[in-house]
């Protein structure tokens, strides 16, 4: 199991990325420490999944500098691509899975991309990951379209997690899960993190999320990236930063502050509303007064 460390696992540097007019990062720096996991928040439009994109070489830089495991993401040919993307899995929002495969053979995609081996040797790695991620045993053997989302995003995690990677990323994993779900999918990274020594990459909108599992967050502002504790960011005067933690829904996600404010909002207690007399003889409701 690998520690957090000060060693950084992933290196981005003067990072420019540009659709048409429209600058999202403008020399971006950040770096992410092995064995942590990092939260990315933002505004809609920052580019959150653009950064994810970008430094899993799924989007083609303008400008910048990015290295996972010391390898330049961005100069590097496909042969040392695929070798760096045995590294790593990725989770995306929706999932990903394929629709005309069952959850097994969802998980096998990587296993058959990179390695060559027997079927029943995938098939028992599909099941090993099956039941890490919490899945039931005959959950392998459904299709997407017969999961709850919840079980979707932990089968989509299954697959991430099927070449052994030390870097997980996750786009929004508890996006369109209930409370209890996100709540239960939060404790899920959290072990796999402290079982597996993983280093998480996790880009979220999910306050809850960041305070139940996140060791750091980088905040996209500005087209830069501020990165730090949230004790740090929760002492920041940036207005988007200060707005995003200590607003309304940032005081329902860190309820020991500002509890007078939500005690004054609230109002005065309502009075207490009597109980109803219990029914006469034969069921019935005794006449009003």
């Amino acid at each position: 199991m690998a520690e957090e460390t000060e060693e950084p696992i992933i290196r981005v540097r003067g990072l420019v990325n540009r659709f048409g007019t429209q600058t999202v990062h403008n020399g971006l720096d950040l770096e992410v420490r092995r064995g942590e996991v990092l939260g990315v928040v933002g505004g809609s439009g920052t580019g959150k999944s653009v950064l994810l994109r970008t430094v899993v070489g799924l989007n083609q830089p303008e400008a910048g500098h990015i290295e996972v495991f010391g390898r330049d993401v961005v100069q590097m040919d496909d042969r040392a691509r695929r070798e760096l993307e045995r590294r790593w899995g990725v989770l995306f929002q929706d999932g990903a899975l394929f629709s005309s495969l069952t959850v097994a053979q969802n998980i096998e995609v990587p296993l058959r991309e990179h390695y060559e081996m027997p079927l029943r040797l995938m098939d028992e790695i599909a099941a090993c990951k099956v039941g890490l991620v919490g899945l039931p045993e005959d959950a392998g053997e459904k299709f997407p379209a017969q999961l709850s989302g919840g079980m979707r995003k932990r089968a989509g995690l299954a697959r991430a997690l099927a070449l052994d990677p030390e870097i997980v990323f996750l786009d929004e994993p508890t996006a369109g899960l209930d409370p209890i779900a996100a709540g239960d999918f939060d404790r899920l990274i959290r072990d796999l993190k402290a079982s597996l020594g993983l280093t998480v990459f996790m880009v979220t909108h999910d306050l809850d999320s960041l305070f139940a599992i996140c060791d750091r967050v980088a905040v996209l502002v500005d087209q830069k990236i501020r990165v730090g504790t949230l004790d740090q960011h929760l002492r920041d005067d940036h207005p988007w930063i200060r707005a995003y933690f200590h607003g309304p829904r940032g005081r329902a996600a860190h309820p020991e502050e500002n509890e007078g404010d939500r005690a004054a909002a609230a109002g005065p207690a309502p009075l207490p509303v009597p109980s109803p007399p219990p029914p006469q003889a034969g069921g019935r409701w005794p006449a009003s007064a």
